[in-house]
């Protein structure tokens, strides 16, 4: 299946998809129309660990919301909202007793429940606790 889709240039882009249920080669083709390996999904592993955190928008007319971590890696963390966040919102992530202060951004924004988001933080910087699974 072939999905086209219009650029900003006025030209089309067409990608082929894999037929629904079919899982998609993850491949990119060079200039000289050689192949090579298109890394899919995390390049560092989840650990299930509650930390509390403050999240704090940059746009400071937004509030910040205290809430729990569901798992983090050293470089994000998906946590348990009771708003929405808009994805590429810039963000301050804060947790104390981590001796954690880093710059971050929105990935995604789950709905959940009524009034619960699962939202997805990468972090600017590396968190080596965060990387530990104790």
């Amino acid at each position: 299946m072939q999905k086209t889709w219009p650029s900003e240039t006025g030209d089309e882009l067409s990608v082929n998809m894999p037929p629904s249920g079919m899982k998609e080669n993850n491949v990119c083709s060079g200039q000289s129309g050689e192949t090579m390996p298109v890394p899919a999904g995390r390049f560092e592993k989840r650990v299930a660990k509650a930390v509390t955190v403050e999240i704090r928008p940059v746009d400071e007319g937004t509030p910040k919301e205290r809430t729990l971590t569901e798992n983090v890696s050293p470089h994000g963390a998906r946590v348990l909202m009771e708003r929405e966040w808009r994805p590429g919102q810039q963000v301050v992530v804060i947790s104390p007793k981590e001796g954690v202060r880093a710059r971050g951004q929105i990935v995604y924004c789950e709905l959940l429940a009524k009034s619960r988001f699962a939202v997805g933080l990468e972090l600017s910087v590396r968190v080596e606790s965060w990387g530990k699974s104790y």
